[in-house]
């Protein structure tokens, strides 16, 4: 009984630091929309230089799941569950990665003062924000109708991505001496589809812990 009451203790205690990671990963996402928006030098380089804190964080989740693994041999929910966060885990650093390539990128983009042509990543950046919370929600709840839901929004991000890739192509051919400034603007869908990516890996993960069904998001 007493083993039993220490196993759900510390996995309650695992549960919240996994939270607080996956709270801390979404403000760095909505930070790296915002400097896609407004070119905030300071910000970006606030997110590039914090993203220790993240890598530290998911280390120490890691950690402890595979700690309450060996010690408590968890089955049936209980392992799912770890197995869960420990690959929600590494989406989400993998998430914070993306936040960090994003205020890189902006960084060089901003170095190229006479190119007048922009992208507006305002609806995109939307999306993929709320990508990211439903599926957080969706954990949090263990909701799988709601993680289903990030299906959907997924393949309205990549159309988006798909629209900037033509408009850089055919501004390329206009100006061609921006070449390389022109690639990191394009790069910046790809990040953002990367991150709606990831947050559809975290539905699936989700819909795995509450059903016990392995899906995949471009299945649905």
């Amino acid at each position: 009984m007493a083993r039993h009451f220490s196993f759900h203790r510390e996995v309650e205690a695992l549960k919240k630091r996994f939270m607080d990671l996956g709270a801390l990963v979404e403000d760095r996402v909505r930070k790296a929309c915002s400097v896609i928006e407004n070119r905030d030098p300071i910000l970006a380089d606030e997110i590039i230089h914090s993203d220790w804190e993240v890598d530290e964080m998911e280390i120490d989740i890691e950690e402890e799941c595979l700690r309450i693994l060996a010690l408590h041999q968890p089955v049936a929910r209980d392992l799912r569950l770890l197995v869960a966060i420990i690959k929600i885990n590494n989406e989400l650093e993998r998430i914070a990665d993306m936040a960090v390539s994003i205020a890189r990128r902006v960084r060089t983009i901003s170095k190229d003062s006479t190119l007048t042509f922009s992208i507006d990543y305002t609806e995109m950046s939307a999306s993929v924000l709320s990508m990211l919370k439903m599926s957080l929600d969706a954990l949090v709840s263990e909701n799988a109708d709601l993680a289903r839901q990030v299906f959907i929004e997924d393949d309205e991000v990549d159309e988006m991505r798909d629209q900037v890739y033509k408009k850089i192509v055919r501004q390329m051919n206009i100006e061609p001496g921006h070449a390389a400034c022109l690639l990191n603007l394009y790069l910046l869908a790809r990040h953002l589809e990367r991150i709606a990516d990831r947050a559809t890996n975290i539905a699936e993960e989700v819909i795995y812990l509450v059903e016990g069904e392995i899906v995949r998001g471009d299945m649905n």
